[in-house]
């Protein structure tokens, strides 16, 4: 899934657990056969651990086999501001490491952090003389590409017109999307077809996802799936004047987005206005077509007045909640309607 130019060193840097895992087991099968892995691939955290102690190892002969892999978790001094340690890195041993590394070992720091201080010395000349690899958070538009890799990495296939629910439920957390593939791929088994029924079966539900359900439900004027959307949240002890704040949100990004969609506004541009993921943004945009501005007032004037009488204990919390997903849907909407 990711390729790796050969290297005696590797920097990886970012935030995206799944890539970093993704190019390590990469390096390590390319440095290492399968018999010598056991053996010959070492770690230091380099938060409890002075990086001249992993230098030593990399400069040591392999035990077993003709190579090794040694690996250095947290370089905190690649950071603008390190992190204060009970003792000092000697940032010199590593420099003239870099200078002459050793030619049977791969040495690969691990940096799961989101920035680096480029203008160190360090850093020049890990670029210099090793490969560094950027492994930051994919894209939500590239959500896409990553459920068709993995659907084939894992054998399965899973059509395009579903691939919403995906980022819908998941987002870009790339270790996420892996284990819910995997989930999904038990069930249909090799060569089998993932089905949206089950996808919206058996993927883990996320609390905004369902918040987008229950617009859905609304604007399509489906009670039953507004109920019963609302009761799995309950099952999860999601409060209703937590839920009504939660479609108010949505729906208040609705009324933003189709405001700034007739001011002429792209989708890229409006994400400096709706402080929100881009995802929801993508999909308010669907939704903004379905209501005239006053079908949205009328909306936040029902969230407005149910979210008050739940403050005020006025009504039990559950049926207060079900009325309001009944008021909404049945005020009057367009289909039609784009402005």
């Amino acid at each position: 899934m990711v390729n790796v130019k050969q290297s005696q060193v590797y920097l990886l840097y970012g935030e995206e657990s799944y890539l970093i895992q993704e190019y390590k087991n990469k390096i390590i099968q390319n440095t290492l056969k399968k018999e010598d892995q056991e053996f010959n691939v070492s770690q230091y955290d380099l938060e409890e651990i002075p990086i001249e102690d992993a230098v030593t190892d990399a400069e040591t002969f392999p035990f077993l086999g003709e190579g090794k892999v040694v690996i250095a978790n947290h370089p905190v001094f690649l950071k603008a501001k390190p992190d204060k340690l009970p003792f000092e890195h000697d940032i010199d041993v590593l420099l003239e490491y870099l200078q002459n590394p050793a030619e049977y070992t791969v040495l690969i720091l691990v940096a799961p952090y989101e920035k680096l201080d480029e203008r160190k010395k360090v850093f020049k000349q890990l670029k210099k003389n090793g490969e560094v690899i950027s492994c930051h958070s994919v894209k939500e538009w590239d959500i896409d590409q990553w459920v068709q890799t993995l659907a084939r990495d894992l054998h399965i296939t899973v059509p395009e017109e579903i691939h919403e629910l995906f980022a819908q439920e998941i987002g870009a957390n790339l270790m996420a999307l892996r284990k819910e593939m995997e989930k999904l791929a038990l069930n249909v088994g090799e060569g089998g077809v993932v089905t949206r029924e089950l996808a919206e079966q058996l993927l883990s539900h996320s609390v905004e996802a369902s918040g987008l359900k229950l617009v859905d439900a609304v604007m399509e004027k489906d009670l039953s799936r507004a109920i019963r959307i609302y009761k799995d949240l309950e099952k999860l002890n999601e409060e209703p004047i937590a839920l009504t704040a939660l479609l108010a949100s949505q729906f208040r990004i609705i009324t933003q987005a189709k405001v700034l969609k007739q001011k002429g506004y792209g989708q890229n541009q409006m994400r400096s206005y709706i402080k929100a993921h881009p995802y929801v943004i993508k999909m308010a945009l669907k939704r903004e077509t379905r209501f005239t501005q006053q079908e949205l007032d009328q909306v936040m004037d029902q969230l407005a007045e149910t979210d008050h009488s739940l403050k005020q204990g006025k009504m039990e919390k559950s049926l207060a909640f079900e009325m309001l997903l009944y008021r909404l849907i049945n005020i009057k909407q367009n289909p039609a309607v784009t402005s």
